[in-house]
């Protein structure tokens, strides 16, 4: 797989994803604005990788403090954390990695490298997501069975994360354990990651995948051609409720309709317990010119009014089970949730 992040010298390199399948462009950040513009418009997606490229922002935020001014302090440390934090607002991972740098400002902070310690930190954040997307696809592998028909939503595969994947991760793993398995990915309208990055993952991986328009979802499951459901997320509440992509809880209700299992994979990171449920997790709405337009072609007239969501959210009561890095998550889920963060 096409390596999607990775820093060299004093900059992020980012595989720019609304480039891809065709085309394979690299974005260089070396300030925090750069590093915002990236998750804001799209450069990269999913909610572990938003907050991985937000540790790294974090440290060219404090490398240009130190090199405009040449001293830190608390002030600017929020400045930087506040300037991340404006850039999409339901993927709790980027609020996680934010935190985690700022301990990490707290333990460094009298250090005469603190650059380097910084960065150490946004590392090792990058590669503990990583080895969390093995462990959930390891546990996740086991709920598949030999030639079973998955239906995925978006991408949660490796350009969604630090490598690997969540959902496709486990996919993945099933499929290298020798299972024969199909795949249909769901083009995922407005930006089409499933069409665009979920198919050419599954592809590049030999594994047999289909690309189906996102209202194709209920004729699937009518024709019986569906055995499983697994999705990546975004947040996840105390009491299971799941943000991730928009249509995603259409998917879920046609799952419980016809009996087939709703599976989320996810981290730890993932979940959030300051959030009782669902209704409290702020929906990023983007502007509905992304619905109107596409690679700069109009798909319906200028003066037509469009909305876009980016996500919704998926009551727990449709979900199978999570998939976590610590293994998989039963009912009831809130009190196993809880066991998460002693």
């Amino acid at each position: 797989m096409t390596k999607h992040i990775y820093w060299k010298g004093d900059s992020l390199y980012l595989l720019d994803q609304r480039e891809l399948p065709f085309k394979k462009v690299y974005v260089r950040c070396n300030t925090l604005e750069d590093t915002r513009y990236a998750i804001k418009n799209m450069v990269i997606r999913g909610a572990p990788l938003i907050g991985i490229v937000a540790a790294y922002g974090f440290v060219l935020g404090i490398k240009e403090i130190l090199k405009n001014k040449g001293f830190l302090n608390e002030k600017e440390i929020k400045r930087i954390s506040k300037a991340l934090l404006n850039t999409r607002p339901t993927a709790v991972n980027l609020l996680w990695a934010i935190k985690r740098m700022e301990r990490a400002y707290d333990k460094y902070k009298e250090k005469q490298d603190i650059e380097a310690s910084m960065l150490e930190e946004a590392v090792a954040i990058h590669v503990e997501d990583i080895e969390n997307n093995r462990m959930i696809s390891l546990f996740g592998a086991e709920l598949i069975k030999d030639k079973d028909c998955i239906l995925t939503h978006c991408n949660a595969g490796s350009l969604a994360m630090g490598g690997y994947g969540t959902a496709l991760g486990v996919i993945k793993a099933a499929h290298e354990s020798g299972k024969k398995i199909k795949v249909f990915a769901t083009e995922t309208r407005p930006y089409f990651q499933g069409a665009r990055l979920t198919a050419w993952e599954l592809y590049n991986e030999g594994i047999h995948v289909e690309v189906v328009p996102d209202n194709h979802v209920g004729i699937l499951f009518h024709k019986k051609l569906i055995d499983k459901v697994i999705v990546g997320a975004d947040r996840i509440a105390l009491n299971g409720d799941t943000a991730n992509k928009v249509g995603t809880f259409m998917i879920a209700l046609c799952a419980k309709a016809h009996n087939i299992p709703f599976y989320v994979a996810a981290p730890v990171s993932t979940f959030d317990p300051e959030i009782e449920s669902g209704n409290l997790i702020p929906i990023e709405e983007r502007d509905g010119n992304e619905v109107k337009n596409f690679r700069g072609l109009p798909i319906t007239l200028k003066k037509i009014k469009a909305r876009y969501y980016s996500f919704d959210i998926t009551d727990h009561r449709y979900i199978s089970a999570f998939v976590t890095e610590r293994g998989i998550i039963k009912r009831p889920f809130k009190r196993y949730i809880k066991m998460l963060f002693p």
